[in-house]
């Protein structure tokens, strides 16, 4: 691995942290909401917006390969989109889709 990779990984990494233990609900996505750049960024997108007005995303697509090893590294998961309430990762659109169908997403987002 090169220095450059390295520093990208580790500020990555940084970066995650720091997101996740500075907001509430945090969704790490692809694009950006007005500009999602894949359906399970958008349909995460789509449920978080039906639940709560307040949310913070951050774009993985600047440093992908980097932010997949950092949020991996968080979650086990290497797929993205990743959302965290209150520094625990919840999981991707599927999750977020089958917590939705069971009535209990607005519980676990704390609305």
């Amino acid at each position: 691995m090169s220095s450059d990779t390295t520093q990208n990984v580790e500020d990555a990494r940084e970066r995650v942290e720091r997101a996740i233990a500075d907001n509430e609900v945090v969704l790490f996505m692809k694009g950006t909401p007005q500009r999602p750049q894949c359906g399970f960024s958008q349909r995460a997108i789509g449920l978080l917006r039906e639940h709560r007005d307040e949310f913070t995303t951050i774009d993985v697509l600047e440093a992908l390969p980097a932010y997949r090893d950092a949020l991996e590294d968080h979650s086990g998961w290497e797929t993205i989109p990743q959302t965290y309430v209150e520094g625990e990762f919840v999981g991707g659109s599927d999750i977020l889709q089958e917590h939705e169908a069971n009535g209990d997403l607005t519980g676990i987002l704390n609305v």
